[in-house]
């Protein structure tokens, strides 16, 4: 087992606190010493130069899914040279009428070394296996779908 720690400070910038005025950038630290510079999504106030929550959890969906599939790959021993991935999430209400990210779309472009890469069905399969071994995936109720390009 893990534990994994992050540490996140925001502090207030602006004479008042109304919600059209205060500040939504803050920083994300972690335990490596990287900071991160986030705030809310540009759509609800925030700095478009910063990462933003929605933005992260698709990222960390993504992330976690190349992760597994290079681990995947490697052992099956099938050589991935780059692995690159446009993933978009989308945000819609849940039947509360809350907004949630409902679906996370990764879309991985995998370039193998061998000048005979893997199947069609090949490629399917470790896609599966990363999504089913994606620590990630198994903590959130979004919605992931896998479109290979």
């Amino acid at each position: 087992m893990s534990e994994h720690v992050a540490t996140i400070r925001w502090t207030r910038t602006t004479p008042d606190f109304a919600i059209e005025r205060y500040n939504r950038g803050h920083e994300w630290r972690f335990d490596s010493g990287v900071v991160v510079p986030a705030s809310a999504s540009p759509t609800y106030r925030g700095d478009a130069d910063r990462v933003d929550p929605e933005e992260a959890l698709v990222a960390a969906l993504s992330s976690c899914h190349m992760l597994t599939f290079l681990f995947e790959a490697a052992r099956k021993k099938i050589v991935v040279d780059s692995y690159e991935d446009a993933a978009v999430g989308v945000m819609s209400k849940n039947e509360h009428g809350k907004l949630w990210v409902s679906r996370v779309t990764l879309r991985p472009k995998v370039t193998f070394a061998s000048d005979l890469p893997p199947s069609v069905q090949e490629l399917s399969l470790l896609h599966q296996r990363a999504h089913e071994g994606c620590f990630i995936a198994h903590s959130v109720k979004t919605e992931v779908v896998i479109e290979p390009q």
